[in-house]
């Protein structure tokens, strides 16, 4: 990937504590944007922030709670003068199992942080970035959101919600100036991923660990989205599977 110039940008970036959010945060900032970073879990996120400087903001926040995501996005524009990125990257794929079997309360919270978290920070930054004429939005996509995974109804149907929450507001708000789009980074080595191995659900926690891709990929690749390069996929989901965009991001 060419050095990409994010100095003067600002970043939220949501589930920053660990992952992919944490990623992205230290490759933004690295890329010269101040970045928010917004968790439940306080102490990582203070000292992810302490690590990067200056240009990071550590903010405790629920996604599941709109008022806490509204006063979250607006401590970052008063901090650091304005809001031109927000990655919706918070996200759990608890309670994995049958159906059937399934505690109901369990499963609606999962779709409280995927899918009402997703639709908190767009619903959050979206009139901000109307009316000033520029903005993108990045959600964290999945394989999960397109195809049926066995034992993962309330992953698959969460991130399937969210993905249609990027194309429709992509319809109504590309025309405004903002670009808002998904990334399916596939199976990644992170927490997640080893609590998917240990629960011996579903195919995915029978892959080996090598074929998992490091984090900083997606973190690379969310950079790349801010740039007019992925304008073509405006309203989509990017797939990191897709050997021509791991090229055009610089993984290969």
């Amino acid at each position: 990937m060419k050095n990409i110039d994010m100095t003067g940008k600002t970043v939220l970036i949501t589930g920053a504590s660990r992952g992919i959010g944490e990623s992205a945060a230290r490759e933004f900032a690295n890329a010269g944007a101040n970045v928010a970073l917004i968790a439940r879990s306080t102490d990582d996120i203070a000292r992810i922030a302490g690590e990067i400087g200056p240009k990071a903001l550590a903010i405790p926040c629920d996604v599941s709670r709109y008022v806490q995501v509204e006063q979250a996005v607006a401590a970052t524009a008063e901090t650091f003068g304005g809001l031109d990125v927000m990655i919706n990257n918070a996200g759990i794929v608890d309670p994995m199992g049958p159906f059937a079997e399934l505690d109901p309360d369990e499963w609606a919270r999962t779709l409280d942080i995927n899918l009402k978290g997703v639709m908190h920070g767009m619903r959050a930054v979206i009139p901000g970035m109307m009316s000033q004429g520029h903005g993108t939005i990045l959600n964290i996509s999945s394989g999960a959101a397109h195809n049926p995974v066995e034992g993962w109804t309330a992953y698959c149907a969460s991130k399937a919600g969210a993905y249609m929450l990027t194309r429709t507001a992509d319809l109504e708000c590309r025309d405004k100036g903002l670009r808002i789009m998904g990334l399916s980074p596939g199976t990644v080595a992170t927490q997640m991923q080893r609590e998917i191995k240990d629960s011996g659900v579903s195919p995915v926690s029978q892959l080996d660990w090598s074929v998992h891709i490091p984090p900083e990929w997606p973190a690379r690749a969310l950079v790349w989205m801010c740039t007019p390069a992925a304008d073509a996929y405006m309203g989509q989901d990017i797939s990191l599977r897709d050997a021509d965009i791991r090229k055009m991001v610089g993984l290969e």
